[in-house]
């Protein structure tokens, strides 16, 4: 007996006197709830939660709006009014209320990428060198004489007209616009004039697959006349249906046309195969940019 109260009396005691044998302590502190690293936490499920929440949104407006509207649609709506989705302008948009067109990546066939439309504002020009510079928008390597090219262009471009093609059946409306437009601004120095094919598929903007479609396009690509103006051909790889929602395209079965000036902004447009009425107004309209400081 007398050794077991030795033994108890030699245990470990705490400074209250307690058995540190008879209670135990836990090692790890807790954090409390209101710890700031918590908050953070917190904080960061619940916009990764609300992106997540906003992008599935996102996705089943999209897939609503591609199943509503089909190819089906688009022959009917053809049908009905021939590719003239809206009547073109008949006056010149005002600057204070133009819109920006949305940029666009074109590749073009002889390896050159650009960003259009090309504006002559410093700021646009120094914002596209610094994206170039991160990689992000030249997908092919630039020759030496398409930089001297596009450089100038850039200098020199008061308006641009591009034409914008979805399906091969619209060539045919855009050409109703650009012979025109080509004969009446031959000579002028200041005036872009680009044709844009889409192409959609997946497979067919891979990089090799596309690097091939190109060089074949090239070869096919008629010999360009000496004249200023010259019909420019490009290609626009990849999925580009928040572009058209930009724009309002709906049908892809016609042919749209814009008329933009130096800074961006969109002056004109008409859609269709061009009425007489409507391309003495896009001739008209060009040559009232020309004159903008």
């Amino acid at each position: 007996m007398l050794r077991l109260r030795r033994i108890i009396s030699a245990a470990p005691r705490n400074v209250n006197g307690g058995n540190l044998l008879k209670k135990e302590k836990k090692i790890s502190p807790i954090i409390p709830m209101h710890h700031p690293s918590q908050r953070i936490f917190a904080r960061f499920l619940d916009i990764h939660e609300l992106a997540t929440k906003t992008a599935i949104e996102r996705s089943r407006a999209r897939l609503k709006d591609e199943i509503s509207r089909g190819y089906f649609q688009d022959m009917k709506d053809m049908e009905k009014h021939g590719g003239k989705v809206s009547k073109a302008n008949k006056i010149i948009i005002p600057a204070s209320s133009a819109i920006k067109f949305p940029t666009l990546e074109v590749n073009f066939p002889d390896g050159s990428c650009l960003k259009l439309p090309l504006t002559s504002d410093e700021n646009d020009v120094n914002a596209s060198a610094s994206d170039n510079a991160k990689g992000y928008s030249l997908k092919l390597p630039l020759t030496s004489k398409a930089n001297d090219t596009n450089a100038s262009m850039s200098d020199t471009a008061k308006v641009s007209l591009l034409c914008l093609s979805f399906r091969a059946s619209s060539s045919p409306m855009l050409d109703s616009w650009i012979s025109p437009f080509l004969e009446t601004f031959a000579h002028s120095s200041d005036v872009r004039l680009y044709e844009v094919s889409f192409i959609d598929s997946w497979l067919l903007s891979r990089w090799l697959i596309r690097k091939l479609l190109l060089k074949f396009m090239k070869k096919r690509t008629p010999g360009e006349k000496q004249d200023a103006l010259h019909r420019q051909l490009g290609y626009a790889f990849g999925d580009h249906y928040y572009f058209r929602k930009e724009l309002q395209i709906i049908n892809l079965l016609t042919g749209y046309i814009f008329l933009v000036d130096k800074h961006g902004r969109i002056r004109w447009q008409g859609s269709g195969v061009a009425a007489e009425d409507e391309l003495l107004s896009l001739l008209t309209c060009t040559s009232l940019l020309l004159e903008e400081n």
